[in-house]
């Protein structure tokens, strides 16, 4: 608990139960290294070279978008560049940074608009640049003092507008993601208005809490609402832990209640929930938007430090291994704003048929800005941050909090550390451990044993799953420790009578062979082309299909070079399907399909659902 001594009273910010490393402190491997380097080698990695909204921003003193697409985008790309320890896109992570800077107004004020227009200015984008400010910070080092500076003065300006202009619009649905930056700053400097301005803000936000008390919105509407958008209520899930270090209390219990609820009523069979663009039902050809998935899973790593608690790394890694990489094509070049579990192709839906119930017709295609360009800036903090919250340190030593290749470095009582997991999870259920130490050193390092997995042993000696088994010893000289979990296939009841199948963290569909169709254009102003124009995808194989038996095969491959491959997936399940009669018109399959079958049932090849574009998801069940 860090507490300052103020005016004779004592404030107290309560202490989070895990504190990840820094970008100086983590050095990705293996897969996950492949995955954040074919990030850079893709649109995330050149936005700025090519997409006006970045190159042209206002924030840099261009003509172009002023609020929130700049900053989003420099949120993935700013941890990207220091993970990957790339010269070229650090300096060029450096360089924005310091224009925006450049540009901050004396008395404070730090986004681009006019003194006259601050009145109307939304200021969550205010919240977002200082969370971007602080990340910055912790992955440049060096440049934390001046960056300090400058968030002091962006939350001292934020402050005294708020004396005079109450949140509205975005800022008063995510006024919580402002306490990331306050509590980051308060930690440094004790300062009691701080705290003042995070109640102002409870003061003038969203109360979440109670929006989930008597939940209205069960059915959904074609009628967009703040309340019901997917991605402030993705970003709400992170509320009741950000609040619970200034109130006490429990950071889980709002999380677990909102959760509950958009499963009952919106859930997915990605273990996420639906929003095109606002709540809209369980149905298998509904959408949900990028900026939801990776939101959702700032939200988890936010909930996972706070509390500590194991199942939000479960939570995690099942969306970052399924929904992240199902929604982005394999060179990263382009993405979809709305994803569907059950997509047998993706093409532009005729006006007066679009399932979605308040975005176009073309929001499911993969291209540079499908629907709305959000997503095509804010997609870049989805891996990068996942990769920020694999090792995390805990008042008894390190934790491995999130499952991916990675090595820390670090220092625990003074004594230099090394912590190394060599792992190809999820694909595969096998972890090794090198811990190596520059003297003798006595820590505990916490293992994350995720709750879906059948059994577990850590050194061939079995354990507990769905929490973290500690191995507290003395630490010396070079030291291993493998962990091994099994996993079982689990064919998951939806509604409709039909099912998805789930092995630990992935889950599997029918994939469908795809024709990728290139739309090369202009539109206002932004060129799409090659590789980052537009695409429409049409299936070359039969996709109507149901799930037949219960008897699955799962085969292990190697993870290649692109880790979630179309062609080359690294492990694969035989399953016993069969044809059914499943309509389809207007680019879009039925919600469910006649339960008669067509032929004999046969053996098919499920893949991961990360590894598909076109894909059938959410099956019938053809047998008793």
């Amino acid at each position: 608990m860090h507490s300052f001594k103020i005016g004779g009273e004592v404030s107290m910010l309560k202490e989070i139960n895990m504190r990840p490393l820094t970008a100086r402190e983590l050095k990705p491997e293996g897969w996950l290294r492949e995955q954040l380097e074919i990030q850079a080698r893709g649109l995330s990695g050149h936005l700025d070279q090519i997409w006006p909204d970045v190159r042209d921003s206002a924030w840099l003193g261009g003509d172009r978008d002023g609020w929130e697409r700049l900053p989003y985008w420099l949120d993935g790309f700013v941890p990207l560049a220091y993970l990957l320890e790339d010269a070229d896109l650090k300096a060029r992570a450096d360089r924005y940074i310091s224009a925006i800077l450049s540009r901050q107004e004396e008395d404070g004020w730090i986004c681009p608009c006019k003194p006259e227009e601050r009145g109307a200015y939304d200021v969550w984008t205010v919240f977002l640049i200082a969370k971007v400010l602080t990340l910055y910070a912790d992955c440049a080092g060096d440049a934390d003092r001046k960056v300090q500076n400058a968030v002091w003065r962006v939350l001292k300006s934020l402050d005294r507008h708020l004396d005079h202009n109450t949140l509205f619009d975005w800022a008063s649905s995510r006024w919580f993601e402002c306490l990331i930056p306050i509590f980051w700053l308060y930690e440094r400097t004790g300062e009691e208005w701080l705290l003042d301005l995070a109640q102002k803000l409870e003061a003038e936000g969203v109360n979440y809490e109670l929006l989930f008390r008597d939940f209205r919105a069960k059915q959904p509407e074609r009628r967009w609402t703040y309340l019901t958008h997917v991605v402030n209520l993705a970003m709400s899930l992170k509320q009741g832990a950000l609040k619970s270090r200034l109130h006490g209390g429990d950071p889980e219990a709002y999380a677990e209640t909102a959760l509950e609820t958009l499963r009952r009523y919106h859930s997915m069979a990605v273990d996420h929930f639906t929003g095109d663009e606002c709540l809209s039902g369980d149905s298998p050809i509904q959408g949900t938007e990028l900026c939801g998935v990776v939101e959702t899973m700032y939200s988890y790593e936010t909930l996972l430090s706070v509390s500590g608690g194991a199942k939000w790394g479960d939570r995690l890694e099942r969306l970052a291994f399924n929904a992240l990489p199902a929604t982005l094509s394999e060179d990263m070049w382009t993405h979809q704003y709305l994803q569907m579990t059950n997509q047998p192709e993706c093409s532009i839906l005729p006006e007066d048929h679009v399932v979605f119930r308040t975005n176009s017709g073309e929001s499911h295609l993969f291209g540079l800005e499908p629907h709305f360009g959000c997503c095509t800036s804010n997609f870049s903090q989805g891996w990068p941050k996942l990769a920020l919250s694999a090792f995390q340190r805990t008042e008894k030593g390190l934790a491995s909090a999130v499952l991916v290749p990675c090595r820390a470095e670090t220092e625990i009582g003074g004594v230099p550390v090394s912590c190394r997991l060599e792992t190809e999870y999820p694909f595969h259920g096998k972890l090794k451990y090198t811990v190596e130490t520059a003297r003798p050193v006595e820590f505990t390092l916490a293992v994350r044993i995720p709750g879906f997995a059948v059994s577990a042993a850590v050194d061939g000696n079995p354990v507990s799953t769905g929490g973290f088994t500690e191995l507290h010893r003395c630490w010396e000289g070079v030291q291993t420790v493998e962990v091994e979990f099994s996993f079982a296939c689990c064919l998951t009841p939806r509604p409709r009578g039909m099912a998805c199948l789930w092995r630990g963290p992935l889950l599997y569909s029918l994939p469908v062979k795809e024709r990728w169709e290139k739309r090369e254009y202009v539109r206002d102003g932004v060129e799409r082309k090659f590789p980052y124009c537009d695409y429409e995808i049409f299936a070359e194989s039969p996709w109507n299909y149901g799930f037949a038996g219960e008897n699955f095969l799962p085969e292990e491959h190697g993870v290649g070079e692109i880790p979630f491959s179309h062609d080359h997936p690294p492990v694969t399940i035989q399953a016993e399907l069969c044809q059914v009669n499943w309509p389809f018109e207007h680019g879009v399959c039925a919600i469910e399909p006649e339960r008669m079958p067509l032929a004999l049932p046969e053996q098919l090849e499920l893949i991961p659902y990360g590894c598909t574009s076109l894909r059938m998801t959410e099956l019938p069940v053809l047998f008793v």
